[in-house]
């Protein structure tokens, strides 16, 4: 069987990992191909035809100012697939990319699968008919998508989070390296508790939002604050917004940093929920271009931007976005969960529901095998 997949961003290439290693788990003679990173080279044994640090653009505005670099791209990956001949085509997240992929490849003959679905529930909710039309199946990781897909008579199936077995995988792997140590060697030196801070994958949310939360660890002396360096960005790239600072980064070890962290600042995404997996209280921080931000203002419908809020469909971690993502709040909102009280203790409660909620794993090889048969 051949198998092309394409993951446009950070949080797709670990899924698009694991499914991978999944897929040849299983049958050990599949020929995979795909657009992804690091993560899915390894477990594929082979580069990946175009790397996702070549995709990574964010927000209306960025988007306009590299159609062309968008264009080609597209261009590309039809040749890609095209060159190959694929038995069927997975898709992973990143839909602005990846919905066009689907109705392009239907109309190749070729079988599309779905993995991480779009957030239609959040905006464009008729784009819900497009992927009925161009998706074979699509595979579902919470709950309330499947609820909302099956309302209109599509082929869902829910294979939990994918992220659940990322975790067990790592803990599996640091318990087999370091059994009688919870923490990385990174951090033996380390006196002070620490506090995470995740800015996000792509240059244009770090530039934005990395400037805000040191500021306001600056206000925290007693902590030690350490960025998990997206893999996709340079060591230099981090080099001006930390000058001065006392905060360590370390790339490749988010989760080391966040089960050694007390408390974290976070951006929205993929980033809040495995904060919240680990159980780790946090504050969830957004800022968007002015332009990008009023028209995803009129556009999405959603009450709330993090994904375990969605999950509870109530506040469980603060918001801060746009205006309110300043120094201040984002240090006053720090200070009650690192010191304790009512609401760290809420954020600890509602962080081990949302672990019962998501269930026991096995999301990767669930996908895999739906494909395989």
């Amino acid at each position: 069987m051949k198998l092309f997949l394409i993951a446009g961003e950070a949080s797709g290439d670990l899924h698009g990992s694991n499914l991978i290693k999944a897929l040849i788990q299983k049958d050990a003679s599949i020929d995979l191909r795909f657009w992804g990173g690091d993560l899915m080279e390894k477990a594929a044994s082979r580069k990946p035809e175009k790397h996702y640090k070549a995709l990574a653009f964010m927000g209306f505005v960025e988007v306009v100012m590299n159609l062309g670099r968008i264009v080609q791209n597209f261009k590309k990956c039809k040749e890609d697939i095209l060159v190959f001949q694929p038995d069927a085509l997975v898709l992973i997240d990143y839909p602005g990319f990846n919905l066009r992929m689907a109705k392009w490849a239907k109309s190749q003959g070729i079988k599309v699968y779905y993995y991480i679905s779009p957030k239609v529930w959040a905006w464009k909710e008729s784009r819900v008919y497009k992927i009925k039309k161009y998706v074979d199946t699509l595979f579902t990781i919470f709950p309330f998508e499947t609820e909302f897909f099956k309302k209109y008579d599509m082929h869902v199936e829910y294979v939990g989070n994918p992220l659940v077995d990322a975790i067990a995988e790592y803990r599996l792997l640091r318990e087999s390296m370091h059994p009688k140590s919870p923490n990385n060697e990174n951090f033996t030196k380390i006196e002070k508790p620490i506090v995470a801070i995740l800015p996000g994958s792509r240059r244009q949310e770090v530039r934005t939002k990395l400037p805000v939360m040191l500021e306001a660890a600056g206000k925290f002396p007693e902590y030690q604050f350490v960025i998990a360096g997206a893999p996709s960005l340079e060591a230099e790239f981090y080099a001006p917004f930390i000058e001065g600072y006392d905060a360590k980064i370390l790339f490749g070890k988010t989760y080391e940093i966040l089960e050694s962290a007390e408390a974290a600042l976070v951006t929205s995404g993929t980033a809040t929920l495995e904060t919240a997996l680990f159980g780790v209280p946090q504050v969830v921080c957004y800022i968007a271009s002015p332009i990008s931000y009023t028209i995803a203002k009129r556009l999405i419908k959603i009450k709330f931007i993090s994904l375990v809020n969605l999950i509870f469909d109530r506040e469980v971690v603060r918001e801060l976005i746009q205006d309110a993502c300043n120094v201040d709040e984002v240090a006053e909102e720090l200070s009650f969960v690192l010191k304790g009280g009512k609401k760290r203790a809420q954020q600890e409660q509602d962080c081990a529901t949302l672990i019962e909620m998501l269930g026991s794993g096995s999301a990767s090889e669930k996908v895999a095998g739906e494909i395989l048969k």
